[in-house]
């Protein structure tokens, strides 16, 4: 009974990597002037709260003038993090399935970057939106972490087990 819970529990550990790629799929069909837009307000609003954290007593056109330089670097951290979420919820299926070590890394990282490319592909056809080599490359590094992430997860999970069962004998 409990083994056919499991494998009709096993199918749905795909259902978060879905979510997140529906949530990139969809930040990337934005236009260019919503995008744009959005991070321009992403960054006021960091600029804003550090200044009242800090209490430096930024005037208006200061705030703007610091949102828009850390507007375009805001913009690609949010990139590094979707895909660093993406590989994290790709990684948790293929381990539910039994990947382990390099196997789960590799097939984790090629379906994330494979993602990645499709969806800077996809970009093309929005309105003042084009694809981006660059944002691949900076999407890849999110998933490079998000794996050595997980891998690390994984290791820290044996070691503490094989530590618990030694502590047993």
């Amino acid at each position: 009974m409990k083994k056919n819970f499991k494998n009709i529990l096993k199918p749905l550990s795909f259902l978060p990597a879905l979510v997140m790629m529906y949530i990139i799929y969809s930040f990337s069909a934005q236009t260019g002037e919503a995008s744009g837009s959005l991070s321009y307000e992403i960054s006021y609003k960091t600029v804003q709260l550090a200044d009242e954290l800090l209490g430096t007593g930024l005037d208006p056109q200061q705030l703007e003038a610091y949102a828009h330089k850390i507007e375009h670097p805001i913009r690609k951290l949010a990139h590094m993090t979707e895909y660093f979420l993406l590989a994290l919820t790709v990684s948790f299926p293929f381990y539910v399935y039994g990947f382990r070590g390099r196997k789960l890394m590799l097939t984790a990282a090629l379906i994330c970057v494979a993602f990645a490319a499709g969806d800077e592909y996809h970009q093309s056809f929005v309105d003042g939106r084009g694809p981006s080599v660059k944002d691949v490359i900076i999407d890849s590094a999110g998933v490079l972490i998000g794996t050595l992430f997980v891998r690390i997860l994984c290791l820290t999970s044996r070691t503490s087990k094989s530590m618990k069962k030694q502590m047993q004998l």
